[in-house]
């Protein structure tokens, strides 16, 4: 499967936990310091539109959402089901097979093409799905081919420092690769 199929289904599963979350959930603390759902998926948010930014080859210069930002939830609004929704089509339509190709620089990755910063996307989406699914009660099994994507790319790239992944923490004796993955990039499963 390639890179692209693996980042929609990414997508789609956290579209499907996001729209899961019940009404009176959305302030709830999540698995990221200091961040509440609400503040997650307006991360996400701004991940796809900084996504779209690099695509088109324009300057995206809201941060609110970014890494480490205090309060992404402003990214997220009212309905973060429909922001959410609205930032995924709008970003799907930028990314074609020649900004695929365009080349960015991202600190502590360095000047890669944007189907680079894809797979880093999937990371942030398998783990942000497990974010929310978890500070909200659902069960989320992430997908096998999706939690291999991500945790190769975590042991590539990963990025520890406030903001971004904590300390790695130590699976279970036995635990599956979702749970490794997940203890890799600083939660508790």
């Amino acid at each position: 499967m390639d890179t692209m199929d693996l980042y929609r289904r990414a997508q789609d599963g956290f579209g499907t936990v996001l729209a899961a979350v019940p009404a009176d959930r959305w302030d709830a603390p999540s698995a990221c310091a200091e961040w509440s759902v609400r503040d997650v998926a307006g991360h996400v948010v701004w991940g796809q539109h900084q996504l779209a930014a690099w695509a088109t080859g324009e300057h995206y210069a809201e941060t609110a959402g970014a890494p480490g930002a205090p309060h992404p939830a402003v990214l997220a609004g009212a309905d973060p089901v429909a922001t959410w929704r609205a930032a995924r089509a709008a970003s799907a339509a930028t990314l074609t097979e020649e900004a695929l190709h365009h080349r960015i620089t991202l600190p502590g990755l360095g000047d890669i093409p944007l189907a680079g910063v894809v797979t880093l996307l999937i990371t942030d989406l398998v783990a942000h799905r497990w974010d929310i699914g978890s500070a909200t009660g659902q069960d989320v099994r992430l997908e096998p081919d999706l939690v291999a994507v991500a945790f190769d790319w975590a042991r590539a790239n990963v990025v520890r420092r406030p903001g971004f992944f904590g300390p790695e923490l130590d699976a279970p004796a036995g635990a599956d690769e979702q749970t490794r993955l997940l203890a890799f990039l600083g939660r508790r499963a």
